[in-house]
């Protein structure tokens, strides 16, 4: 067997470098499209056990109904606790409003004598323009889920016809090696919303135990909170220990119980979130958790949020794919743990 020139070689390189730069630029480019898409593919890997379990007793269209139920109780589940958390919010903050008003006009005008600019002085117009604007992402959020729906019930009765598809295409062991990659991405898909499920429930629960702790008010909704956010990996675990901060500042006054707040918020993000999260993802779906940050830097640069919740099973399935390959299968070895 000759080897392959070197004129060759650097040209293969070129191309396939040249081949990742197009990928990128396609998957941000299309992101309207392709991220709904994906973002499906995951949940109809999550739920098509379950429609196989309760596919033994019971037909088929009555065990797809059910899950397809299972998924929207989820859903609602998940909303009512956003809804629950905001009213919560709103109310505390109407009831302190003096008191916020003050404290911020009181700040604007501390750091204006020391140089540092903060833009007038808040009135409830300024709150309703950010109302409107969440709003209005709010909207937009609503109408990536229902296409993510859609897909998702159009995509669940096929994928008994995907596979036998799949096993036609193939022959030998092309065939049991593509069902056998397609198995083991489902698994793992699954082990890790499991993975997350448990941090997120961990991670609400011990917020909620902080608030409780010194005093803090609305203990319940900051525990939703940072459960919620959880599931944004690194985005939402900064983000989750804003609001309780600053709802210290309202209460108490004064800078040491909200010091105190801030400080055991971020012990227990960072305890959670940034040690035990990496590691058991990281044993569960065989990435190191150097590899699993790359993938969430870059696959939120790629697709925003969105794509910083589904980095890491999507990041999981490429190095599956990686490693049936001998030209890729070293990506696969530098992204293992």
């Amino acid at each position: 067997m000759t080897d392959i020139p070197v004129q060759d070689r650097y040209r293969n390189r070129l191309l396939g470098i040249i081949t990742a730069i197009l990928l990128i630029a396609a998957l941000r480019i299309g992101f309207a499209v392709i991220m709904p898409i994906a973002f499906a593919a995951i949940i109809v890997a999550a739920l098509w056990p379950l429609k196989r379990w309760l596919a033994r007793f019971m037909s088929s269209w009555i065990a797809y109904t059910l899950t397809l139920l299972s998924l929207v109780v989820i859903l609602g589940a998940f909303a009512a606790a956003v809804y629950l958390s905001v009213g919560q919010v709103i109310g505390a903050v109407a009831s302190q409003w003096t008191g916020l008003e003050r404290g911020y006009n009181h700040l604007a005008s501390w750091a204006a004598d020391r140089g540092v600019p903060i833009a007038g002085t808040i009135n409830r117009q300024r709150i309703t323009m950010l109302v409107q604007m969440l709003a209005s992402g709010v909207y937009a959020f609503v109408t990536y889920v229902g296409f993510i729906g859609i897909v998702v019930m159009l995509g669940l009765p096929e994928v008994p016809r995907l596979r036998r598809k799949l096993y036609e295409m193939f022959e030998g062991g092309a065939r049991r090696d593509m069902l056998e990659v397609g198995e083991k991405i489902s698994g793992q898909i699954r082990r890790y919303l499991g993975t997350t499920l448990a941090t997120s429930i961990l991670t609400g629960v011990a917020s909620s135990l902080w608030s409780w702790m010194t005093g803090l008010e609305l203990v319940l909704v900051w525990g939703i909170l940072n459960f919620l956010l959880n599931f944004v990996p690194v985005i939402g675990n900064i983000v989750g220990i804003v609001p309780p901060v600053l709802f210290a500042f309202i209460q108490f006054g004064g800078w040491q119980m909200p010091l105190l707040v801030f400080a055991g918020f971020v012990v227990l993000q960072m305890t959670i979130s940034n040690v035990v999260y990496p590691i058991l993802q990281g044993k569960q779906l065989s990435l190191s958790p150097l590899a699993i940050i790359v993938a969430m830097t870059f696959w939120s640069w790629v697709w925003g949020i969105a794509g910083a919740l589904i980095a890491v099973p999507l990041t999981a399935a490429i190095v599956m794919i990686c490693g049936q390959f001998d030209r890729s299968r070293w990506i696969a070895k530098l992204l293992s743990a």
